[in-house]
C-alpha cells in the first residue's frame, strides 16, 4: 500500500534570490519545500493539495500576497492552511492589521533570522498536520455515524436489551 507524500511548505516570492534564501533557511527542518514565483502559481499549488504551510510574500506583481490569502480563506479546501505573510515593506501597522484581518497565522517583516523562521514554520507545520489528522478522524466518525443511522428502522428491535432482575 503506497504511503501518502509528506505535505509540503510552499514558499512564494517573485524574487528568485529570496526564494533560494528561504529554502536554504528551511532546509535543516527536512520538510519538503515547493516554490512559486507569483500569486497565480501559489493558488494553483494550494489547490492541487499537499501543502501544509504557505510562506507568502506580500508585495508581488499581478496577484499580491493579500489577494492569495483572501482567496485561500474563502475556499473550504484551503482555508485551514496556515499562512505566514512576509513583507519587505518595513514595519507598517496598517499592513499588519490587514494581514491578521485576513486570518493569517503570522506576519513577518524581512529580513528574518533563519532560526526564527524555522521555529515558526516548525510550529505551523506541526499544527497543520494535527489539524488535518483531527479533521480526518472527524470525517471518519461522521461517516461511521451516518452508516449506523442508515440502518433499517427496527433492526435493533429483534434483539431487545435484557431487563434488570
Amino acid at each position: 500500500m503506497p504511503t501518502a507524500a509528506r505535505p509540503k511548505i510552499l514558499v512564494v516570492d517573485d524574487r528568485d534570490d529570496t526564494l533560494f534564501a528561504m529554502e536554504s533557511a528551511l532546509a535543516p527542518l527536512g520538510y519538503p519545500v515547493d516554490r512559486a514565483n507569483n500569486g497565480d502559481d501559489a493558488l494553483k499549488a494550494v489547490l492541487r493539495g499537499g501543502i501544509a504551510v504557505v510562506l507568502l510574500d506580500v508585495l508581488m506583481p499581478d496577484v499580491s500576497g493579500f489577494e492569495v490569502a483572501h482567496y485561500m480563506a474563502r475556499l473550504e479546501q484551503t482555508q485551514d492552511i496556515p499562512i505566514m505573510l512576509i513583507t519587505g515593506a518595513g514595519q507598517d501597522p496598517t499592513l499588519a492589521v490587514r494581514a491578521f484581518e485576513l486570518g493569517v497565522a503570522d506576519y513577518v517583516v524581512k529580513p528574518i533570522e533563519p532560526w526564527v523562521m524555522r521555529t515558526k514554520v516548525r510550529y505551523l507545520y506541526d499544527t497543520s498536520l494535527r489539524l488535518r489528522a483531527l479533521r480526518d478522524r472527524l470525517r471518519a466518525y461522521e461517516s461511521e455515524d451516518e452508516q449506523h443511522s442508515a440502518a433499517a428502522p427496527g433492526a435493533f428491535e429483534d434483539h431487545p436489551l435484557p431487563r434488570p432482575a
